[in-house]
């Protein structure tokens, strides 16, 4: 027996949910009977990329016309975030569409990271890898018959096809490329000619891909590299934004040249679509793994970056397109995440309710991407019980120079956010539509706020068993 499907009927057996068993009993019968019509899906996964990292988003120092293309094609979500604030955690997230403490991943590595003087508390243990148990977005496209590959950077396990993952290009557990140029010693990616450029490449693989399969449903998983460090890029284009105008806070000229390439081949990857005659009959999902990194990129006027829960650590930019189906350049002001992915494609693909599924944590999106029905007001969480070290101390804009984050826990309801410190049993509220930059805490001015969010918190961890950390670090000096 095939190993996705395995995995579903342990999970069955687990769950004790007679709907579940039924829902994918019907979905499985309704495919062998031939139904037709289901989209191609691909999801572009950038990496560290930041929600104002767009001409579209804001930013007018970067040249993304290709991307920016994508999002007038589609929809634009103005407030979309990743459901934590750096690489592995956000991607175990968004594939399997479950909070952090249901797989325990919060970090890359180790959980006690900066100067173990400085951390007052003994952080949770971190999962590094994620366990092949889980079913993912993947194993769920396999059920319906899609042929599945992952092109790119993986960083979840050593091996991506455990995970439902047909075929697998170039990922493994690392977290960023050796080098952006040939030879890119990377076992899973065999070298191409001297000075070969990684983001081409993966474009290149992804479009014979499309050339090969573009008969048959597949999922197509695009996670680049790009624009992770190290930086690195292209000399005639860094050249181009040396001397160019710098929009405050964004003046890199080789992130820039990263960036440009990125866009470059997300346009080439567009045009394959259209030549194989498959772009309307393909859903195409763009977003970033998490925010940029602030010192690198301003993402103002949020405040932050990677690994802060500040808005610039966890808000992302996202786009959804697919020609005749969603509107042509439609808007999104709702706040959603990556969890949401996983819930609306089964939502699209086996016309059922999501909630059939009662392990997702995530809500369907089609309403608003299909009908422009505006999403239901609902919390959002994200539960961070470890500590993140500084990059650049001051430059990081985080609440100390010591650390990018501190254990606690974020939670967002229309437009207030609240943030715990589990330290020092202290709270941040700001109202976003006023203050997007997190700058003014009003958590004593509106007790009566604060505490209603507070309950929500309380009553999410309970609900999710999610580990609050206690013992005092006896390395700690004040």
């Amino acid at each position: 027996m095939p190993g996705h499907q395995m995995k579903y009927l342990n999970y069955q057996a687990k769950s004790k949910n007679w709907l579940f068993s039924v829902f994918f009993l019907c979905v499985s019968l309704s495919y062998l009977l031939g139904q037709s019509g289901r989209p191609n899906i691909i999801l572009i996964n950038a990496d560290d990329l930041g929600w104002k990292d767009l001409g579209i988003y804001g930013s007018s120092f970067y040249e993304t016309p290709n991307i920016d293309a994508l999002a007038r094609s589609g929809m634009l979500f103005t407030q979309a975030y990743s459901a934590a604030a750096n690489c592995a955690p956000s991607r175990a997230c968004m594939l399997t569409g479950l909070q952090t403490p249901r797989h325990g991943i919060y970090t890359v590595g180790t959980s006690e990271r900066g100067n173990p003087e400085d951390r007052r508390l003994v952080p949770v243990q971190n999962t590094t890898v994620l366990s092949d148990s889980f079913i993912t977005l993947l194993d769920y496209m396999q059920t319906l018959d899609y042929y599945t590959i992952s092109i790119g950077k993986w960083h979840l396990a050593e091996d991506p096809r455990s995970y439902g993952v047909d075929e697998n290009i170039a990922g493994n557990r690392g977290g960023h490329p050796r080098s952006y140029f040939s030879p890119y010693q990377n076992r899973n990616l065999p070298d191409g000619p001297d000075g070969e450029f990684l983001t081409d490449r993966l474009t290149d693989e992804a479009i014979r891909f499309l050339e090969r399969k573009h008969e048959e449903n597949f999922f197509l998983y695009l996670p680049y590299f790009a624009v992770h460090t190290p930086l690195m890029a292209k000399e005639e284009k860094i050249e181009k934004y040396r001397s160019r105008q710098v929009d405050p806070g964004q003046d890199h000229a080789v992130y820039a040249a990263m960036i440009e390439s990125l866009d470059e081949n997300v346009g080439r990857l567009m045009q394959a679509l259209t030549a194989l005659e498959l772009r309307s009959n393909t859903l195409v999902i763009f977003t970033s793994d998490n925010g940029g990194i602030c010192h690198i990129s301003s993402q103002r006027p949020l405040r932050a970056g990677k690994g802060s829960y500040y808005e610039g650590g966890i808000r992302v930019p996202l786009i959804f397109s697919w020609p005749g189906q969603i509107e042509k350049s439609s808007i999104c002001d709702d706040p959603v995440t990556n969890l949401d992915f996983f819930p609306t494609l089964i939502d699209l693909l086996s016309k059922g309710d999501e909630s059939s599924h009662p392990q997702l944590d995530g809500h369907s999106l089609l309403p608003v991407l299909l009908n422009g029905e505006p999403l239901p007001p609902r919390p959002l969480y994200w539960h961070f019980p470890i500590y993140l070290e500084s990059y650049a101390g001051i430059h990081d804009e985080a609440r100390d120079t010591l650390f990018r984050t501190r254990p606690g826990m974020v939670v967002r309801f229309g437009e207030w956010k609240l943030h715990e410190y589990f330290e020092d049993n202290t709270f941040e509220l700001y109202h976003l539509g006023l203050d997007p930059s997190e700058q003014k805490n009003l958590s004593e001015i509106y007790p009566e706020k604060r505490d209603i969010l507070y309950s929500l918190m309380k009553k999410w961890r309970e609900e999710m068993n999610a580990p609050v950390p206690e013992e005092q670090n006896p390395l700690f000096k004040p």
